[in-house]
């Protein structure tokens, strides 16, 4: 049986933190099938993340492709501001802190 994406992203926690303060975001949190406990071996990781004054799109791709290579399952990242109606809802609902 493969690994879960949950397990490698569990054992990568503080590393998947670490990348989101170095790249000018904070308060990293996971939402999608890892946050449900519902994941596959083919699902993907979910980040919601604050950006700050500092934050440039280079910052969010480097929050993408660190941790896709580190944990080895495709990263998606994305800010409550880009979140908009039922989505966003449902996304802040279910968001939980990295």
């Amino acid at each position: 049986m493969e690994a879960k994406p949950s397990q490698a992203f569990d054992a990568h926690r503080s590393s998947v933190r670490r990348v989101v303060e170095a790249h000018q975001a904070r308060n990293p949190r996971v939402f999608g099938s890892i946050a449900r406990g519902e994941d596959t071996a083919s699902s993907d990781l979910d980040l919601l993340v604050d950006i700050t004054e500092s934050t440039s799109l280079f910052d969010l791709a480097a929050i993408e492709l660190e941790p896709e290579r580190l944990i080895g399952i495709p990263v998606h990242v994305t800010t409550a501001g880009a979140l908009r109606g039922a989505l966003r809802e449902r996304v802040l609902a279910e968001a939980e802190p990295v």
